[in-house]
């Protein structure tokens, strides 16, 4: 989208129809919103508003001129060098995240973009926990993407920073290995 009042580019991410009669879906929409717009950091997607439109709830943010990394991993070709730089602004993002007590919950491929200049962002802080807390967001289920969850998230058990740098793990690993 076109920001025509201060000429900037932007992405927005509405909620589904369906999704938006949830009232917990709404809430983790919402609450999505609200953690990323709390980070500020170089390698975290920068948040500009929370609205509506014509009743369908959206986020604003920095659009990102560049891919998600999944795209990067499946060309191929990273050289170590390159994958130890990608994986080292993860950290730096999710540090930053840590500091403000949130556990981002699904890092993966997907959600990690790099910009046409090679700088990393980290998106979709749609499964944070603000306050580090973690255990299951329904009655019976556990979110995240099972490839690279924790063990503990998978179990359902409390969850911290640390079960981000498991998945950062998995990612590294996916970005060595192809």
């Amino acid at each position: 989208a076109e920001d025509l009042e201060l000429n900037r580019k932007a992405a927005l991410k509405f909620l589904p129809d369906e999704m938006a009669s949830s009232p917990d879906a709404l809430a983790r929409f919402k609450r999505e919103a609200h953690t990323a717009a709390g980070l500020n950091h170089p390698n975290i997607v920068t948040v500009y508003e929370v609205g509506q439109h014509k009743g369908r709830p959206f986020i604003a943010m920095a659009y990102v001129d560049g891919e998600p990394l999944a795209d990067v991993i499946k060309r191929g070709g990273l050289s170590v060098a390159r994958i130890i730089e990608i994986t080292q602004q993860i950290l730096d993002g999710l540090a930053s995240a840590h500091r403000a007590g949130i556990v981002h919950r699904d890092i993966k491929p997907g959600n990690i973009f790099v910009d046409r200049e090679g700088r990393v962002k980290i998106l979709d802080f749609g499964l944070a926990k603000p306050g580090g807390a973690g255990r299951l967001t329904g009655e019976l289920s556990t979110m995240g993407t099972v490839f690279y969850m924790s063990p503990e998230q998978t179990r359902g058990e409390e969850i911290d920073g640390r079960s981000d740098l498991f998945s950062t793990g998995a990612v590294l690993y996916e970005m060595l290995a192809g």
